[in-house]
């Protein structure tokens, strides 16, 4: 493992964040201070630290509408994320996206989706953009089990393949499609078998062990940088919350979701963490660091402005 000590502490500060972050959000939602419906990214944390330790800033990312682990993956800011989920003008989208439409083109984020499969068709766009202005960016497109039924899939990775584009498809499988067992509604045993179509690359890899996501994005990415084209990975998790914040999940077996949760992938961490001399001091310092950025946070979120009025007729066509 090439990993550094400061590699593996900032993957365990990132999944703390997520973890943090969304369970304050959720709370906050509980309390009626978001609208909407919100989806949690709990239990899934190692797919999008995993991914993202392998990109830069100029690197790109589509999302979905389970994004907020994506978006602070890639370097979102925990204050403008939380003002966007209260509607404040503060918030990245100025309060009118809310929680499945964050976005942040400086650091790459080119949106989270709450379309099924909506970043399948934005991904190869961007691909093809980076291949034609001669750069060496890397798309990486976030989408779950259930866009790989869709359409767009086919087309999005059929298109990358014929092009050679530089996109990591990475397919977070967390067992269900809302209320669709995976298994129940897919062809194939594996997402990533279906690479075989399109003559690309395909691995499984455990999604609950950032590590093991991280070693296969980073094959991945160097393929892309080096012109060989997409690579698709399946990384097989479990949503810990419902398809939304709110759901009864009537549709799941408890004993299955205690087995996850027992595969806590920022447990699994712990050990990589202590074989490299990281203390427990240390990673509750880090904690106690997230806590009170979060604070703020929040702080920042309900004390910022609603959005004008007037301000609906703005950002609809872009400059």
């Amino acid at each position: 493992m090439d990993l550094s000590k400061e590699k593996l502490i900032k993957m365990y500060e990132d999944m703390m964040k997520i973890r943090l972050f969304e369970n304050r959000a959720k709370k906050l939602f509980n309390e009626g201070l978001i609208r909407g419906p919100m989806h949690l990214y709990i239990g899934q944390e190692a797919i999008a630290v995993g991914a993202c330790a392998n990109l830069r800033e100029t690197d790109y990312i589509t999302s979905t509408h389970r994004g907020h682990g994506h978006c602070i993956a890639k370097g979102g800011k925990l204050d403008k994320m939380m003002a966007e989920l209260l509607g404040k003008a503060t918030g990245y989208s100025k309060g009118k996206g809310g929680s499945m439409h964050i976005a942040d083109p400086d650091i790459g984020i080119l949106g989270a989706n709450g379309i099924v499969g909506g970043g399948l068709g934005i991904a190869p766009g961007a691909g093809l953009s980076a291949k034609m202005r001669g750069t060496d960016q890397v798309t990486i497109c976030f989408f779950g089990d259930g866009a790989s039924n869709e359409g767009i899939f086919h087309e999005s990775l059929n298109l990358a393949a014929v092009w050679d584009l530089p996109v990591v498809y990475l397919c977070e499988n967390n067992k269900f499609g809302l209320t669709s067992k995976a298994e129940e509604v897919l062809s194939v045993e594996d997402v990533a078998d279906r690479a075989a179509g399109y003559d690309i690359p395909g691995e499984v890899v455990n999604g609950n062990d950032v590590i093991a996501v991280y070693q296969a994005v980073k094959k991945a990415v160097e393929r892309a940088k080096n012109n060989e084209g997409p690579t698709l990975i399946e990384a097989k998790t479990y949503r810990w919350e419902g398809h939304f914040v709110g759901d009864p999940c009537v549709y799941r077996d408890r004993s299955e979701t205690k087995k996850w949760k027992d595969r806590c992938p920022v447990n699994s961490l712990y050990g990589h963490l202590e074989s490299a001399g990281v203390s427990e001091n240390e990673l509750d310092e880090i904690d106690s660091k997230i806590r009170q950025e979060l604070d703020k946070a929040v702080e920042f979120a309900k004390n910022s402005p609603e959005p004008e009025i007037d301000s609906i007729f703005e950002d609809i066509y872009a400059d």
